[in-house]
């Protein structure tokens, strides 16, 4: 049986929101160093401050600031930090409830190995050099010994408050294709398309998925397919991704190969975007090296008929 093929993943965006007034205050309050939390109606002092009671529903917006001292409750240590934590050696995550909350808040505790670390240790704040008025404003907790700290009382009022944030998020996995995409992809090295034969209902499926998703049975007949194919469906696509060397507009579609039964998708090109339509016979154009179809591109025949795709619409 040939190798299947594995390889590291990597999928990252920024993810961009606005804040409540609520929210606006507590990080705006990180970044002079001011950590604020919000009362409920029955004197509960909630930290992180949220905008709505978690017990009556309530609209909740009395901010009042708290301690940057106070107690681990519970915790776990983190023996092998990942790219994007707060701290690059060894950590505890910890839950802590600062002096004068009724909530704990999770962030890394800095200590030296675990034996160092217990609940209701007493910690305290460790500003960030620079703060720009997020979460990371906390570098991290660190073991204290000395009194509460007394908060000045901050109203949670602020010149220059802080709106929106922008929070990358990213996940880093390792991705196996499987027996039959591994067949697949290697078939497209040598600039063929190959797909997979349902034994029952005797459809071709490209790409192949090792198993036929109408009949629920194992497929292992490899069937080589197109290179000619069909546009069955479209979209004209208007924003330019990020490094991504396109010029926009562009048009992206559903093409269904010769001979396959389910539509795979690419982009086309030697075309203007608006003459691109349903029906429109293409061919792939490879680039020196490369693994798989650049665009695809009209051939020049005349369009399918629509009888002839449209089960795979």
């Amino acid at each position: 049986m040939p190798e299947v093929l594995k390889a590291p993943l990597t999928v990252e965006f920024p993810f961009t929101r606005s804040l409540s007034p609520v929210q606006s205050a507590f990080l705006t309050g990180l970044r002079e160093r001011v950590v604020l939390g919000v009362r409920t109606t029955d004197g509960r002092t909630l930290v992180p401050p949220v905008e709505y009671d978690p017990v009556t529903a309530e609209e909740i917006r009395d901010l009042v600031e708290v301690a940057p001292t106070g107690t681990v409750t519970t915790w776990a240590w983190n023996h092998a930090p990942r790219r994007g934590q707060p701290l690059d050696t060894p950590f505890a995550w910890a839950l802590v409830r600062l002096d004068g909350a009724d909530t704990a808040l999770l962030h890394a505790l800095d200590a030296p190995g675990p034996d160092a670390v217990h609940t209701g240790m007493r910690v305290r704040v460790r500003w960030a050099e620079e703060r720009t008025g997020t979460i990371t404003d906390i570098a991290c907790f660190e073991p204290y010994d000395g009194d509460p700290a007394e908060p000045a009382g901050h109203t949670g009022q602020f010149e220059d408050p802080v709106t929106g944030i922008v929070a990358p998020a990213r996940l880093d996995y390792t991705y196996s294709p499987g027996r039959a995409q591994t067949a697949y992809i290697n078939a497209l090295a040598e600039r063929r398309n190959v797909g997979e034969r349902c034994p029952s209902c005797r459809k071709v499926y490209v790409p192949p998925r090792g198993a036929c998703p109408t009949c629920g049975v194992a497929t292992s007949e490899q069937v080589e397919v197109g290179p000619h194919g069909t546009v069955t469906t479209f979209c004209i696509v208007n924003i330019k991704a990020k490094n991504l060397d396109i010029d926009v507009p562009y048009v992206y579609a559903h093409i269904a190969l010769d001979g396959a039964d389910l539509a795979l998708h690419g982009r086309i090109g030697g075309i203007p975007y608006d003459q691109v339509r349903m029906g429109l016979r293409v061919e792939p154009v490879w680039t020196e090296g490369a693994r798989y179809p650049d665009h695809y591109r009209p051939t020049g025949e005349p369009d399918a008929d629509y009888d002839t795709y449209r089960e795979l619409l």
